[in-house]
């Protein structure tokens, strides 16, 4: 099986809520992809609902392009502390760092219906949750974001 990057991090000493370079892959045709954790709680300390982290996903895959060029795709993560970002080229941290606090900003103060939450849109529209997501937009900015290093397991 192929090495996940992920899997070498250590979720032990990683401080969220904080964004991450976890990698930068470079295509056949010579352009970088790089993937940014942007993780909102602590590693085995805390879950963001389904309906919650949905809502995060529909709310910030649009604001975070309002903020930062290039975003081609932004996800969750399975263990539902967080959501990837692919940013086409290689941008500073501090950039994604400045585009993340605006785009939870953007979240916390989203008073709106939720983009893309109809039966055509979505393959789950009735799943969501706006009170919990703009809460945890709010506390991952009221806890300070930060740039947070790649801390590897001493194997």
């Amino acid at each position: 099986m192929a090495n996940i990057e992920s899997f070498d991090l250590d979720h032990t000493r990683v401080h969220a809520p904080y964004i991450r370079l976890a990698g930068v892959k470079t295509t056949p045709r010579g352009d970088s992809i790089s993937k940014y954790d942007l993780r909102l709680l602590q590693p085995n300390q805390g879950v963001i609902e389904p309906a919650a982290l949905h809502t995060l996903e529909h709310l910030l895959a649009g604001y975070l392009r309002d903020h930062l060029q290039d975003v081609v795709d932004v996800s969750p993560m399975g263990c539902r502390t967080g959501l990837y970002m692919a940013v086409i080229g290689e941008p500073n941290e501090e950039g994604v760092l400045q585009a993340f606090t605006a785009a939870l900003q953007d979240t916390a103060n989203h008073d709106r219906p939720i983009p893309g939450v109809s039966e055509l849109e979505c393959g789950n529209y009735r799943d969501h949750d706006l009170t919990t997501a703009r809460q945890l937009a709010r506390t991952a900015l009221d806890q300070g974001l930060k740039v947070q290093e790649t801390v590897l397991i001493q194997r």
